[in-house]
């Protein structure tokens, strides 16, 4: 299996994921703990993917995404963005019906 199938197969794991530098109960930075806070904040389900875990898979995500950092969130298969995004739409109310629409909140 290619590296962007392992990509898009891990997009389709689940409506909300994660890719993050550590895992949602032991971050390995900042962003990550950030985003995964709100997200765990808000009561989404998620698939989080410590991208230490694999180095292909996290250099081909970059390009794959043409976005060069982490944390990266998708929501139905869609990229939403890094910290930053996901912070400021956790803030004004934008990310729970995001997320209750995609089927991540009950």
């Amino acid at each position: 299996m290619s590296v962007e199938d392992r990509i898009r197969q891990q997009i389709a794991a689940a409506p909300a994921v994660l890719f993050m530098k550590g895992t949602p109960d032991f971050p390995q930075c900042g962003f990550s703990a950030q985003t995964a806070g709100a997200l765990r904040q808000l009561g989404a389900r998620f698939h989080s993917v410590n991208i230490f875990d694999d180095p292909e898979l996290r250099e081909a995500l970059k390009r794959f995404s043409n976005w060069p950092t982490y944390p990266q969130l998708y929501v139905n298969g869609e990229l939403i963005g890094g910290c930053d995004i996901v912070m400021e739409m956790y803030r004004n109310g934008e990310l729970q019906p995001l997320l209750k629409t995609a089927g991540a909140l009950s």
